[in-house]
């Protein structure tokens, strides 16, 4: 497929995602197109094991002995197929894959507590919703926090903001609420080159936002009412997850502009400011308050067997 055609098709999927960041993965996907990322890994070869391995890796470095687990949330967000690191970017997550591994945690007797790690700056608005849901349902198991370190933008801010709590790091940004996707009309370009593209289909709007013609009035509709759906569960999951008003998410929180953590924090967009250590150590503190709360528990109650 022309290296062109097949970036324009990648960018026509609806996406919760910095506009700017996916000019780094066009570069990439160029690359992988005409060969020249050969001697890096297979484009989407990542399965949960990844995930898995991380999580345990940042749990027993930072966590040892605690009940709490540090769940990575990193780089740009897919469903299914992950992107592997890329000398010029971080990779990206699946949204599958990142369920996998926080249900498994859910099942982990020894974890009491999950942190989601973030720095990403969005992604696929596909398998978003879901994961969010999963979160706010993991919520009921075990206490959930989340932190952009140092970014959670778009579809990683849709996440984020599932947690029972969100903090951003001192420099970190959060926002970008919004939906956005491309249409790429080369029939110009194509009439200029002599290509004469004819498309046979069935159905009346099977080919309709094709790149090969001009987008007419009634394909720019149906691809905005998309957006405008998309946007508006976004929207209502923030809603939700902030307890804020649709109003106020749609009026405040940026407009889809990225908020840094002063700002975030005065619109209500996250908990608190604190580094990774400290929402960490925070979240040690209630560990061990716990702790100290059932041991007298059980105190109180062998004291009041003893006087039986």
């Amino acid at each position: 497929m022309n290296k062109q055609l097949l970036i324009s098709e990648f960018l026509t999927t609806p996406w919760a995602l910095m506009p700017e960041r996916l000019q780094a993965m066009t570069g990439i996907l160029t690359r992988w197109s005409v060969g020249e990322a050969a001697s890096e890994k297979t484009m989407f070869q990542i399965n949960a094991d990844r995930v898995i391995r991380d999580t345990r890796k940042q749990m027993a470095a930072a966590n040892s002995g605690s009940s709490i687990a540090v769940l990575p949330l990193y780089g740009v967000i897919t469903q299914r197929a992950n992107m592997v690191d890329d000398i010029s970017g971080p990779g990206c997550t699946s949204t599958q894959q990142f369920c996998t591994a926080l249900r498994q945690l859910l099942a982990d007797s020894s974890v009491g507590q999950i942190l989601i790690d973030i720095d990403s700056p969005g992604g696929s608005v596909y398998g978003v919703s879901e994961l969010a849901h999963e979160i706010i349902q993991a919520r009921e198991q075990k206490a959930v926090i989340a932190i952009a370190n140092s970014l959670a933008a778009s579809a990683a801010y849709w996440i984020g903001c599932s947690a029972s709590e969100f903090y951003v790091t001192p420099g970190g940004e959060v926002g970008s609420i919004g939906v956005w996707q491309a249409h790429f009309d080369y029939s110009k370009a194509f009439e200029e080159d002599g290509v004469k593209p004819t498309l046979i289909s069935a159905g009346k709007f099977k080919v309709e936002g094709n790149p090969y013609v001009p987008l007419d009035e009634q394909a720019q509709a149906f691809m905005q009412s998309r957006v405008d759906d998309y946007y508006n569960a976004f929207v209502q999951a923030v809603s939700v997850g902030r307890g804020a008003s649709i109003q106020d998410v749609q009026t405040g929180m940026g407009e889809g502009r990225i908020l840094g953590a002063q700002a975030a924090l005065a619109q209500n967009m996250v908990d608190g400011i604190a580094t990774y250590d400290e929402v960490l150590a925070k979240m040690q503190a209630n560990v061990r308050g716990n702790t100290l709360s059932n041991q007298s528990q059980l105190k109180r109650a062998r004291n009041a067997l003893a006087l039986i």
